[in-house]
């Protein structure tokens, strides 16, 4: 009988793709990672990997199991959420993907949750839209907090959280103003620190620029927003953030912040779950207090 353990270590491997990280991931050694998915090979009788110098990925017969150990994983867990539930508390690890642009507003939903349900501990990881998704299929996440175009509906459940607009952050002796908006093209025309190429909010930053027949002048690109945040302080640059982020962050000494207009551009965030049943205690009181 394959147990829940092996289970969890196809899943691993199936998130990392790569023996070492995946045993890293659930904690044991490599050697018995591997001696662990051989002797599933052998009790099962077919080939779960497809193995060269390095892992090449699953066979047929191995993308079925892992799907199927998503799927009973998942509902382990809900399970064990239920049998802390029904002794009047719900309580566990809330682990949620969140793409940068959210961070502020997951990091307040997280103090919410914990006056709501304070024996659940809410995990915030930043990721992008894709990692995302990935990781709740393959429930590393049980909710991420994304961006709501191009979520699959046949696999997520969608909730929207607010609307996301965008604001310029600049150096006071670069800003074309200190007070009331900013258009696009002049935004283009300063020296601008932003998101690197594959992150959702530089593809809608680029997608912006390009309608408007715009080439903005980008000297630095990052995975996070705090290297541009400190070249906007220091004079250096000016980056292009959102507005519920800046909100979170207050007041820059030497900085000033202008409402990005012409055109003004707004993204729906929103709350994404699994859409299969049941959902897990932690996650219905996660979709609780948003819906509060």
């Amino acid at each position: 009988m394959i147990e829940l353990r092996d289970m969890q270590l196809l899943v691993a491997l199936a998130r990392h793709r790569h023996f070492a990280r995946a045993a890293r991931d659930v904690g044991i050694s490599q050697p018995a990672f591997s001696m662990r998915i051989r002797k599933l090979e052998e009790n099962l009788g077919v080939a779960i990997v497809r193995r060269g110098n390095r892992f090449e990925g699953f066979s047929e017969e191995g993308e079925a199991l892992v799907r199927c150990a998503r799927s009973i994983l998942a509902d382990a867990k809900a399970m064990e959420d239920e049998a802390r539930a029904t002794k009047g508390v719900v309580s566990g690890l809330l682990v949620i993907g969140v793409v940068p642009t959210a961070l502020a507003w997951a990091a307040r939903l997280s103090l919410r949750m914990r006056d709501a349900f304070p024996e659940i501990i809410m995990r915030i990881e930043s990721a992008s839209s894709l990692a995302i998704q990935q990781g709740i299929e393959d429930g590393s996440y049980a909710a991420g907090i994304t961006y709501g175009d191009g979520v699959s509906s046949d696999l997520h459940a969608a909730i929207p959280l607010y609307e996301e607009h965008y604001a310029l952050l600049a150096p006071v002796a670069l800003a074309p103003r200190t007070t009331g908006t900013v258009t696009w093209a002049e935004a283009a025309a300063l020296p601008l620190s932003l998101l690197e190429p594959q992150m959702q909010n530089r593809r809608i930053l680029d997608r912006t620029f390009d309608d408007a027949g715009l080439r903005p002048d980008v000297i630095a690109e990052t995975n996070v927003f705090t290297p541009s945040i400190i070249l906007a302080n220091e004079g250096r640059a000016a980056t292009i953030l959102p507005e519920v982020l800046l909100d979170a962050l207050g007041d820059f000494p030497g900085t000033c912040v202008l409402p990005l207009t012409e055109p003004r551009v707004g993204k729906s965030i929103c709350l994404v779950t699994a859409s299969r049943a049941p959902a897990s205690a932690t996650v219905e009181a996660l979709k609780q207090v948003v819906g509060q």
